[in-house]
């Protein structure tokens, strides 16, 4: 069954109630609504736990996507107790580690305007993301480092926006990946902006963020890799320089 997202409306929704409309033979748990993000576009799925009536606690691995982008499903640990159809349930999620995700995600989108090139890839990560771009420039880390954080430091508004289908059908150049397309067919499609009136950037995601850069804390570009003769992959991580030595 389509399932309420709840997060897409609120990226700091860390509880909620639910109750249980479908078990899959795997013990993949689907609900009428869920805080929990699936994993889609490089961010991983949450984690977290179930908390039923009695207080006992369903430990959850991972949360995805089923066939279409509208059903949910919660995996469960190996061996941990399987609901009923129908049973009411408290979702918790893992909330220092989405809130990194969320510090990291938005993090890339930054990476993406101080490096305005085609990406070809990402992979966001709780301590390390990974951005790949088109790109043949030779660039200096230290110096995108400073760049991120003047726009960290800069404290912009992240907030989201709603477009049409059709809208980012009509306008396919706001798309800045090449390979990883923006969730559709849910009659809307989350564009994430970054300053006022999106004076930083604008984008389709559907992931989630926090809601003003210096939320992201401090980063930096720890590598930059050559990987192809038109590929360069980036790798941001929380800290500063000089961290990883």
């Amino acid at each position: 069954m389509p399932v309420n997202a709840l997060y897409r409306d609120d990226f700091y929704l860390s509880t909620a109630e639910a109750v249980v409309t479908a078990i899959h033979e795997d013990g993949g748990i689907e609900l009428d609504q869920t805080c929990f993000y699936a994993a889609s576009g490089g961010q991983p799925g949450d984690t977290g736990f179930f908390e039923r009536a009695d207080g006992s606690r369903i430990m959850l691995g991972q949360t995805k996507h089923g066939p279409v982008k509208d059903i949910i499903i919660h995996v469960p640990l190996e061996g941990e107790p399987q609901p009923i159809v129908g049973e009411k349930l408290v979702l918790h999620i893992d909330w220092p580690r989405r809130y990194k995700l969320m510090r990291m995600h938005t993090a890339c989108h930054l990476l993406s305007v101080v490096c305005p090139y085609p990406v070809t890839g990402a992979a966001v990560g709780e301590d390390e993301s990974r951005i790949d771009f088109d790109m043949t420039d030779i660039i200096d880390k230290d110096e995108v480092t400073a760049k991120l954080m003047a726009l960290v430091n800069g404290n912009y508004p992240v907030y989201v926006q709603w477009i049409t289908d059709e809208e980012l059908a009509a306008n396919p150049d706001i798309v800045k990946s090449k390979n990883v397309r923006p969730p559709v067919g849910l009659g809307r499609v989350s564009l994430v902006c970054i300053g006022e009136n999106s004076s930083i950037d604008s984008q389709p995601c559907g992931g989630t963020h926090v809601s003003e850069t210096q939320e992201v804390g401090s980063i930096y570009i720890a590598k930059i890799e050559k990987k192809g003769k038109e590929n360069r992959r980036f790798r941001i991580r929380f800290g500063t320089p000089g961290d990883e030595a």
